[in-house]
């Protein structure tokens, strides 16, 4: 029986004792009755008595299991404590962590907001530069200078040469000196730039930018007229010559939108040449060139080792010559000791010679 069902019974059996005291309260007391109430006045005190002790006994089990239940409350209570502040210490470094990360990125989104500031100042002073015609020629030649000085070498004149005069008086930007059957290809800066932008602005009007379109296609045809004008002279250059256009927008839209100007271009025996295709032309005709020294030297290398072949073949004779010499030496050299072997054995006799009754003159081996 568990603890609950015991006080019940008790319960039950104290009521039933009252019902009991009750009704004989109710009846006229007799010698029995008065004996029956003193046992179940005795049985009463015992009850009392055992519900006294086991109500104590109840309330010592309940504070024990009280306390065994308050321990682990308390034991449960301080593991999830510690779970919690080991979470709230890892949180809190993470925390830490990313907002460390945070105040970087700041920091380095400063840093680009600045440079980007820069930047927009450069571009405003450079698109302020670009507006000037002769300003944007130089602009043209120095990217120019920059790729033959990179791809050839500084001051190559062997290879190349800037602001080079031809027979017929113009001065092209630079020239470069090609293998045959290229010779010498004149390439001379030009940039397109103010119908161009008008033509990719949007916030012109249809109008302006038709306007700009052709005037555009005018431009970039005049100066291909003027390339092949001044810079192709039969029996002196090369019957090609190039059109640098420093920016690779113009030359993308050309090639893109403009399919006509690239024929007019070819018919023309011009190159249209932007930064990077001009990188790669030259460092093509670089390649060529560096072959044909290559060859060059390969030929001189060939023909010096037929010079070659012929000394060894004549040092082999001589050494042949050499080597019947030494062996006749040698064999002389053979005999000569045999000879001086004789000598020095005479020599060894002469030297062992014992003298008896000062006539007798014995050897002690024979002579040869």
């Amino acid at each position: 029986m568990n603890t609950f069902e015991i006080i019940m019974l008790v319960l039950i059996i104290i009521s039933l004792i009252l019902n009991i005291i009750l009704l004989l309260k109710n009846k006229k007391p007799s010698n029995a009755n008065l004996d029956f109430l003193e046992r179940l006045g005795r049985f009463e005190v015992n009850i009392t008595k055992e519900f006294g002790n086991f109500k104590n006994d109840l309330e010592k089990e309940m504070s024990n299991n009280f306390l065994k239940v308050n321990d682990k409350l308390e034991t449960k209570l301080n593991e999830i404590n510690n779970k919690v502040n080991s979470r709230i210490d890892e949180n809190f470094e993470k925390t830490n962590k990313t907002f460390i990360n945070v105040l970087e990125r700041l920091s380095k989104i400063d840093e680009a907001q600045k440079k980007i500031e820069n930047l927009s100042i450069d571009i405003v002073s450079l698109e302020n530069i670009l507006t000037d015609k002769k300003t944007r020629g130089i602009f043209g030649e120095v990217n120019l200078y920059n790729i033959l000085k990179n791809v050839f070498g500084e001051k190559n004149d062997l290879i190349y040469k800037t602001q080079y005069k031809l027979s017929n008086g113009y001065i092209a930007d630079s020239v470069v000196f090609a293998p045959n059957p290229l010779g010498t290809i004149a390439i001379d800066s030009k940039f397109p730039l103010e119908a161009y932008r008008v033509m990719v602005d949007k916030k012109k009007s249809d109008i302006e930018r038709n306007l700009a379109f052709k005037q555009f296609k005018l431009d970039v045809k005049k100066h291909i007229d003027d390339i092949n004008y001044k810079y192709i002279i039969d029996g002196e250059t090369s019957n090609q010559a190039m059109m640098f256009i420093p920016a690779e927008a113009i030359f993308a839209e050309i090639n893109a939108y403009h399919s006509d100007l690239v024929e007019y271009a070819y018919k023309k025996r011009v190159w249209l040449t932007s930064p990077t295709t001009l990188i790669s032309t030259l460092s093509m005709i670089m390649m060529i060139i560096q072959n044909i020294e290559r060859d060059k030297y390969t030929n001189i290398i060939h023909e010096e080792l037929n010079k070659l072949g012929i000394e060894f073949t004549r040092f082999k004779e001589r050494f042949d010559k050499l080597s019947k010499s030494i062996l006749t030496v040698n064999k002389d050299v053979e005999a000569f000791t045999i000879t001086t072997d004789k000598i020095k054995k005479k020599f060894d006799n002469i030297s062992s010679v014992k003298v008896e009754d000062n006539n007798l003159i014995q050897l002690d081996e024979d002579n040869n």
